[in-house]
């Protein structure tokens, strides 16, 4: 059966994608993972790996042009060249062309499922809404919340269901404005990935129909009625005969600060309104002016009924209950106790004095935030100081690999982040090539997109050490299991001041009150011998007491 390949999402605001190159021609024979087409975006340039193995029967987009993802870009045959539908008018149609089901699948609440691929409405107007693939090894994703209904308006890029895989959790957004008018797999099968799982129809004609369903702003802040801002952007595009190019973190900004889109230069590429170029235009006093300008735009949505009250949050656990494990849980308890069998866990707890790093940060934090974008947290010059003493106990970043010990090349620091419905640990890749700045940036970005379900699952593997920093909570420390198959972690415990005995360089004694955090590493012995993990950890302690680096 062809298998349809498609636009995929680079990243939380990245919702199109330019084709820059095809690397393959209609007719040639392709392997699974093989590269198949270039994509270019304002974030990233990538090689995008065939689906499946066969023919590349038909090509839809041609190089040059712009898709949204999620568009069926080209059609891999099982080796008789089939095409899999009709080709898209060029340029590249943003609306998606019918996608092929892998795979019949029977939903409890769905309509009946046809043996033929599935289209888009009856009348071959709506947008097929599939599962994607979430990563290079992933072929199938758990459907676990519909954040809207039948019937219900959707905004291009709002979210609009839930899924989780082996990986990672993502809230997965609309390809197209309209109404939703079939969810054809209900919360709680898994499909694989290229499967129509619901239909959006109306188009263009509902675009601007506000969204007012109660269940959708129970279940996601993000998922409720389309903001001042997000209509007015709509009101331009239909006025300039183009979409503004902004990403969902923009227009929420945009919607705080009641600031029209349309008056804001945009610096990214082609056009795109990025999130320091309205930082920069409220800045400037532009947002003093935005709230008519707004309200122009949005005039629409403002003769419309008001969005219905959130209903009232469900009632959780209670005494006695027996609630069944989430997947995310499920995935977390085997993995723990499959590491406890696996590593022979050995604990170390060092006290350090931040002393230094606490007035140096606060001395800089508030022009720091100001100068690039980013608060200035401890989190940084730990992880700066851990990937610094790395470098020089490399066998502290290495992991075992049958009967021998693989000594990473790349230093892949893991950040712990705790999620109201879990835990998961998003990693910085080659994090010795990063600056302090560049380390601290990647730190808040990824733990944003973990609490916002936006990371990607190759975002969430090849960690080489992991950190987590249970002190935010008020312990003293912990004694943290071990993110396989990595061969050592490290607890950040909690930032207290106590009494300590100071010597000077007379050998007098003093005390004084300093600023105190336990770090703990938990290493394998199997790997770590005790002696290692000391010296990791006295370096680890005098980079940081002795703090001189810049940072940024």
């Amino acid at each position: 059966m062809p298998t349809d390949v498609i636009m995929p999402q680079m990243g939380e605001s990245i919702f199109e994608g330019t084709i820059t190159k095809w690397l393959k021609k209609a007719g040639d024979t392709v392997q699974r993972d093989e590269p198949l087409f270039e994509i270019s975006t304002d974030k990233v340039d990538a090689e995008i790996p065939s689906p499946a193995s066969g023919t590349l029967s038909e090509i839809k987009v041609d190089a040059g042009n712009t898709v949204q993802i999620n568009t069926v870009v080209a059609v891999i045959g099982e080796g008789d060249g089939a095409v899999a539908s009709k080709p898209a008018a060029a340029p590249a149609a943003m609306k998606q062309e019918p996608a092929k089901e892998e795979k019949k699948v029977e939903a409890p609440k769905a309509a009946p499922a046809p043996a033929a691929p599935v289209a888009a409405t009856s009348s071959g107007d709506g947008t097929n809404v599939v599962m994607p693939q979430m990563g290079e090894s992933i072929f199938e994703g758990t459907i676990t919340k519909w954040l809207k209904k039948v019937g219900d308006s959707v905004q291009r890029d709002e979210p609009l269901f839930e899924i989780s895989t082996d990986k990672v959790d993502a809230e997965i957004p609309s390809p197209a404005a309209g109404t939703l008018s079939e969810i054809k797999v209900e919360a709680g099968n898994t499909v694989q990935i290229n499967t129509v799982v619901a239909v959006i129809g109306g188009g263009a004609a509902k675009a601007s129909a506000p969204a007012s369903t109660s269940n959708a702003t129970a279940a996601s802040p993000a998922a409720a009625a389309p903001s001042a801002a997000l209509a007015a952007e709509s009101g331009a595009a239909a006025s300039h005969g183009e979409r503004l190019r902004s990403s969902p973190l923009v227009r929420k900004i945009a919607k705080e600060h009641q600031l029209d889109l349309r008056q804001v230069p945009g610096t990214g590429s082609s056009g795109r309104i990025t999130k320091d170029d309205v930082l920069q235009y409220i800045e400037k006093g532009g947002a003093a002016k935005a709230p008519a300008a707004a309200a122009v735009g949005a005039q629409p949505a403002a003769t419309a009924k008001p969005a219905a009250a959130p209903a009232p949050a469900a009632a959780g656990p209670q005494p006695g209950d027996l609630v069944p494990l989430t997947r995310m849980r499920s995935i977390i308890a085997q993995r723990m106790v499959d590491s406890k069998r696996t590593s022979a866990h050995v604990h170390t707890v060092f006290k350090v004095d931040l002393t230094r790093i606490v007035k140096i940060r606060e001395k800089e934090k508030a022009k720091y935030e100001q100068r690039n974008g980013v608060k200035l947290t401890y989190m940084p010059f730990i992880t700066r100081a851990v990937v610094a003493t790395l470098r020089k106990m490399p066998i502290v970043n290495a992991s075992m690999e049958g009967d021998a010990i693989r000594y990473h090349q790349n230093v892949n620091v893991g950040i712990a982040v705790a999620l109201d419905w879990g835990l998961i640990v998003p990693v910085i890749k080659q994090a010795e090539d990063k600056s302090f700045l560049g380390i601290a940036r990647s730190i808040a970005d990824l733990a944003e997109r973990a609490r916002a379900k936006k990371l990607k699952p190759d975002e969430v593997g090849s960690g080489t050490i992991t950190i987590t920093n249970p002190g935010i909570f008020g312990e003293q420390f912990g004694t943290p299991i071990i993110n396989q198959p990595e061969s050592a972690i490290l607890g950040v415990g909690g930032l207290f001041k106590e009494p300590t005995v100071l010597t000077d360089k007379d050998g007098n004694d003093s005390i004084a009150i300093r600023h105190v955090i336990r770090l703990t590493l938990g290493f394998d012995h199997r790997i770590i011998d005790g002696a290692d993990a000391g010296k990791f950890m006295a370096e680890l302690k005098k980079y940081l007491e002795n703090w001189s680096e810049e940072i940024g």
